[in-house]
């Protein structure tokens, strides 16, 4: 099974977290499970796993002792939020807090169903309230202008990299792309030669075939050109200056760069892009659902919220348009 070597080493990753063995032993089956059968994305698995270590750290202090299952089973819904509390008083926001209590819901479920034990007292607790935010896109100018911004780069930058860091920022732009996606992307998978359809693996290893701009194809091509490496078919699209996979964090302070030389708000993030993707589609007449096939949003709910965006745009639109508004 493909994924097997990544749940073998996300499961010994989770041993020593501060709980007692038999506690370590159903943690390394549940991120087993969750690699081989559920299938999650290992960016998420991680995320569990540093949930569960922060919880399994707590029961420590909090009780004085290594936690073990029947501790783990005979927790009660004050323990619970007393955590939350604890991590909410460390300035961790609500979308974290949800994905934490969400996190340990599935791992006690997992213990029921291997027959370890039953606590309905993470069931019995609330997820936190989640603010209500919506996308915040680029202007088509400013997209435009971040993506094509040449004179962005530090003087004394290989020119190579400028034009890494164009491509991927047009891939972000012109196909929607998450940034975890564009990185991942190996080179016989480049969309080069003509090739006008891009093959994405995206959360859950689920794969989605979209669409790429001549503009887009020729960022790459010219980026390839340029590249010192010389890049075999599984080698990463994108490589750093040491020729290893390039890292999220040149492209977010490529953004930085950005938003200082164009004055753009903070909110101009790489993830940005793929919002100014969906929205400027939507508001161009492009059908909801094949957006939502596009970004790969397993559910339309998700893709929905750029409707809220095009609708604010309107009304801002109206607002200033409008003679007796």
């Amino acid at each position: 099974m493909a994924g097997k070597p990544k749940a073998k080493k996300a499961a010994k990753k989770a041993a020593g977290i501060g709980a007692a063995p038999d506690v370590d032993r159903a943690v390394n089956a549940w991120f087993v499970y969750l690699m081989t059968e559920r299938q999650l994305a290992a960016h998420t698995v991680e995320a569990y796993r540093r949930d569960l270590s922060q919880f399994l750290r707590f029961l420590g202090g909090h009780c004085g002792r290594r936690p073990d299952l029947k501790h783990l089973f005979s927790l009660s819904a004050r323990d619970v939020r007393a955590f939350l509390a604890a991590r909410r008083a460390q300035d961790i926001g609500s979308r974290s807090l949800s994905r934490t209590l969400s996190a340990l819901r599935m791992f006690y479920r997992f213990l029921e169903r291997r027959g370890l034990g039953k606590n309905d007292a993470i069931r019995a607790v609330s997820l936190p309230k989640l603010p209500h935010s919506v996308p915040k896109p680029l202007t088509e100018p400013k997209a435009t202008a971040l993506v094509d911004g040449t004179d962005i780069a530090q003087p004394d930058a290989p020119e190579w990299t400028l034009a890494r860091d164009t491509a991927v920022l047009t891939l972000l732009y012109g196909s929607g792309l998450r940034i975890s996606e564009a990185l991942s992307l190996r080179l016989k998978d480049a969309p080069i030669k003509g090739r006008d359809m891009l093959r994405v693996t995206g959360k859950g290893d689920k794969t989605r075939v979209v669409p790429v701009l001549p503009v887009t194809r020729q960022a790459i091509e010219n980026y390839l050109k340029l590249c010192p490496a010389k890049l075999g078919p599984d080698d990463p699209l994108f490589i750093g200056a040491r020729g290893k996979q390039l890292s999220p964090r040149i492209i977010q302070l490529r953004m930085a760069k950005a938003r200082a030389a164009l004055g753009l708000p903070e909110t101009a993030t790489p993830h940005a892009l793929r919002h100014s993707f969906a929205t400027h589609l939507l508001g161009a007449g492009a059908d909801l659902r094949a957006i939502q096939e596009l970004l790969g949003h397993a559910s339309l709910s998700t893709t929905q919220g750029y409707t809220e965006v095009d609708r604010a745009h309107l009304l801002k639109a109206y607002d200033s348009a409008h003679p007796r508004a």
